[in-house]
């Protein structure tokens, strides 16, 4: 079932979602299922699992370094097919502009459509670590726009070089992302809600934010959305903080703030432990106020662990 369908069947009650990360290669399918497992009692009504970029890595070859381009975390679809399997529950793999020509994006949403996969979400990608910029894949979609439009004419039975006269096209729902407090490489956050609109215009059915901190900064993003005429459900996603460092990695990395409380918060805990429950309980508060809100759906960034997302669902649903 599509997201949206998920979302106008719950007629107006909030839904829990969550996202997992595939294991590096040579991990046992089994260590993702043990977090998957405690989150089921919530019933999503569909799991995201991401999809990893390439990367270099450097072999030594009898002294000398062989630099290789290599997934550190292939099996996205697969995994999709195996927890909709297992679970019985509806899977969105993530589709990337970065590492992906057109063809190969092609070949992956046939296997998708040939799996019963109803939703992709479709993400333009990070920069490469060489990279200090994002650069195109060479045959590849330079922005989610484009990659959305290729979506929606593989829906319409367009494919890249013919048109397959057949009653059996994808009908695929597509998810965008949004940044309620602008992506990093925006000049401004009118500039990147104009870009969201293109993506809906191009067909994109949903969005789910970036994590944030602050509600407000969600609600504003929503209505400022909203008076540019994006339509679509605005999902909000939510990271609860775990370690100390994250209060320097999470804005350097995601160009995100985080509130003062927080901070103090987490400059009183004297371990990661105090930590992971301060995160804990910031967002429960603010999973709290926004179901409040009516929100459609709250997606959790689980990054393959459980038991603080756990914590949070059980105290808010």
């Amino acid at each position: 079932m599509k997201v949206t369908d998920h979302i106008k069947k719950a007629q107006g009650e909030t839904l829990f979602s969550f996202e997992i990360i595939p294991p590096v290669k040579g991990r046992n399918i089994q260590e993702l299922y043990n977090n998957i497992d405690p989150l089921m009692e919530f019933k999503p009504p569909f799991i995201d699992v991401t999809t990893s970029r390439e990367e270099y890595i450097y072999i030594d070859r009898e002294g000398l370094l062989d630099k290789k381009l290599t997934r550190m975390r292939p099996g996205t679809v697969g995994i999709c097919a195996s927890i909709k399997h297992k679970y019985d529950v509806d899977t969105v793999p993530h589709v990337l502009c970065g590492g992906f020509t057109k063809e190969e994006t092609e070949y992956l949403l046939v296997d998708c459509h040939y799996l019963g996969i109803d939703n992709v979400m479709a993400l333009r990608g990070d920069a490469m670590r060489e990279e200090q910029y994002f650069e195109a894949t060479k045959g590849g979609h330079p922005y989610a726009k484009s990659l959305v439009k290729q979506i929606q004419d593989l829906n319409a039975g367009k494919y890249l070089h013919e048109v397959v006269e057949t009653d059996d096209c994808a009908d695929f729902c597509i998810g965008v992302a949004g940044y309620p407090e602008k992506h990093l490489e925006a000049p401004s956050l009118k500039t990147d809600l104009k870009r969201l609109k293109e993506k809906v215009d191009a067909g994109a059915d949903y969005v789910v934010t970036q994590m944030f901190f602050d509600n407000k900064k969600y609600f504003e993003f929503v209505n400022a959305a909203k008076a540019m005429g994006i339509e679509v459900p605005i999902i909000p996603g939510i990271k609860p903080l775990a370690i100390q460092r994250h209060l320097q990695l999470l804005p350097q990395v995601f160009r995100i703030d985080l509130p003062q409380d927080l901070i103090e918060a987490v400059d009183d805990c004297k371990n990661n432990k105090e930590v992971r429950q301060v995160g804990i309980e910031w967002a429960i508060q603010q999973s709290k106020e926004l179901k409040d809100a009516g929100v459609p759906v709250l997606h959790y960034y689980s990054m393959g662990k459980s038991d603080n997302i756990k914590a949070i669902a059980k105290a808010v649903f």
